[in-house]
């Protein structure tokens, strides 16, 4: 008799039940707690409440910490009550403005904002340092506590905040009224699924991404922009652009004063820059090998194909640059030499020091992730920019909400702040698999990342890399872009610039309170730790894009005369006027 039990099991009629129910229900649960696991979440306390119920000796630390603190308190009142300017118990962390207004020094409100900055260090002390809560719970429960605290923040509360009242005052009610019109604006155009308001006066090409330039290449996934040229000489290496997929291409080309676009043709390069597709449900099994593919690889042809060069330069920011990477390495083991040099802005090669993304990243999170993209196929911008907003929520809801609401008073926008609002969506395949294989496996960096069936390594870059980091980077820790160092011995030239992921790119010559601190790895040599790089580092003030420039330059040959728009003869027509039609798909 023979056995049928097993295929019985793979006949079961209820899976395809069973897991649509599953996959609904996880989805369902996702946008209820944007993408956040409440399963995560709960391990998490629970990691945290048991190891901190087993630590006699962590709690009554705790409660040492909790009486000088009120200790402290107590003594700044009584020494208030003489001393009108009296040191104050605590000082605000440097990044926190909310009580920079001299408001919040007067009494009794400089009472309250001193206990809440008390508590909120206890807080940190009560949800860090317990043995035995894994790193990933630890750092859970202190997000989780400091979300907490942010509701509660004295700022937040008319009674509780001394500057919203003195507004109150000194408009009459009137800020309340302006603050009520622009929550009802605002929602109507969240609900017609329309950008934030003023974001119109930076259209992409018309006020924005206007560098003259044609497409003259266009798949599925891409169309490749050639930039015209304004030397009548140029270098004959071309450079390519490859931004990354998240947001569209031309944080690269903002307005003409910003661009670096406009600013690299003016330098005497021949330029080109990916725009990506903006996915439908129809693109939802494009992965990442697609768009490396139908990115970079197929504009690299293009490139090749118009300008005749053999060497060209690659550059890629945030994801792109881990994408130029991949295909570096990938055309390295395949003996393909194609690239001059690489410069690499924000982007992560290794994820083991994620930053404050690995928040949102283990098994559970990236389960309701998928869920959440299973019914249309992709992940939609205003969800990933929901979870940034809860990382900096100080920065992003709450200030806003106070100023905007109930202050009345709109922050103006700009062009980097339009471009934030403009975003895309990601496909499914390739947004769950390089969640997994790079942030949660880190396959790339320990040499398990396959290109075509076959493993490819980042020790296999040899040319030239140039590599920025940004000091308040919240998406690619300036430190964890560092250990591009560990993974190849090639000729590194590392910047760390001020500002963050994307102002901190964006850093014009002539952009005011700009500096960088830079040093060069040479090829073959040992690389050194973070800290001990920036200990040794030379420090400059201004621009990190004329460092790049004379570094491009050292590794480019002789002006000569600029390559035609486009190649007839292989196909590579001029299709229509840069910005092209791909960046302005919503």
């Amino acid at each position: 008799m023979i056995d049928t039990s097993a295929d019985c099991a793979k006949c079961d009629p209820l899976d395809g039940v069973a897991r649509t129910l599953d996959h609904a229900s996880a989805a369902a649960i996702a946008q209820m707690t944007s993408g956040l696991s409440p399963v995560t979440m709960m391990q998490a306390w629970l990691d945290w409440c048991a190891h901190l119920t087993i630590s006699p000796g962590k709690r009554l630390q705790l409660a040492g910490k909790a009486g000088r603190k009120v200790q402290r308190i107590t003594d700044y009142a009584v020494r208030r009550v003489g001393q009108v300017d009296a040191a104050p118990a605590i000082e605000p962390l440097p990044q926190d403005r909310r009580f920079i207004d001299p408001a919040w020094r007067q009494f009794p409100f400089d009472l309250i904002s001193q206990s809440f900055l008390l508590t909120q260090q206890w807080w940190h002390a009560a949800t860090t340092g317990i043995s035995g809560v894994s790193r990933h719970h630890e750092e859970m429960v202190a997000f989780a506590a400091r979300q907490m605290l942010d509701v509660i923040a004295p700022t937040n509360f008319l009674a509780t905040n001394p500057v919203l009242q003195r507004k109150i005052i000194e408009s009459g009610g009137e800020c309340l009224v302006e603050g009520a019109k622009h929550w009802m604006e605002d929602a109507e155009r969240r609900a017609r699924g329309e950008p934030p308001v003023r974001t119109e006066a930076f259209r992409a090409g018309e006020t924005v991404a206007i560098t003259p330039g044609k497409v003259v290449f266009r798949n599925a996934l891409v169309e490749l922009i050639q930039y015209a040229p304004t030397t009548g000489i140029v270098r004959p290496e071309p450079i390519l652009i490859v931004p990354a997929w998240i947001m569209k291409y031309y944080i690269l080309d903002l307005s003409p004063e910003n661009s670096l676009v406009r600013w690299l043709v003016a330098e005497g390069y021949t330029v080109f820059v990916l725009s990506w597709h903006n996915p439908q449900s129809a693109d939802r099994d494009l992965d990442i090998d697609a768009y490396r593919r139908l990115g970079p690889m197929a504009a690299l042809d293009a490139v090749t194909a118009i300008t005749g060069s053999a060497k060209v330069h690659g550059v890629g920011y945030c994801l792109g640059g881990t994408l130029l990477a991949i295909t570096a390495a990938a055309m390295a083991r395949d003996g393909d030499e194609r690239f001059a040099s690489l410069s690499l802005f924000a982007a992560q090669t290794e994820f083991s020091e994620p930053g404050e993304l690995g928040l949102f990243i283990d098994e559970a999170q990236l389960n309701l992730l998928d869920n959440m993209m299973w019914s249309r196929g992709y992940l939609d911008s205003s969800q990933m920019g929901g979870a940034f907003q809860i990382l900096r929520s100080n920065d992003l809801i709450w200030s806003q909400i106070l100023g905007t609401y109930l202050m009345g008073e709109r922050e103006p926008m700009t062009d980097l702040m339009a471009w934030n609002a403009d975003g895309t969506r990601m496909p499914y395949a390739m947004h769950s698999e390089y969640l997994r294989t790079l942030f949660l496996y880190d396959d790339l960096a320990e040499g398990r990342f396959k290109v075509e069936g076959h493993t490819i390594t980042l020790s296999s870059l040899r040319q030239p890399i140039f590599v920025v980091g940004t000091e308040r980077d919240h998406v690619a820790p300036w430190r964890s872009v560092h250990k591009l160092h560990w993974l190849s011995s090639a000729e590194i030239r590392f910047v760390l610039t001020s500002g963050g992921h994307n102002a901190g790119i964006v850093s014009e010559p002539g952009h005011r309170h700009r500096s960088y601190h830079v040093a060069t790895r040479v090829l073959d040599r040992p690389a050194l730790d973070p800290d001990d790089w920036l200990d040794q580092a030379e420090a400059r003030d201004g621009s990190w894009w004329t460092d790049w420039a004379a570094w491009l330059g050292d590794h480019s040959g002789a002006l000569q005369a600029p390559p035609p728009m486009g190649n007839p003869d292989r196909g590579l027509v001029a299709l229509c006027d840069a910005p092209g039609h791909y960046v302005l798909e919503r």
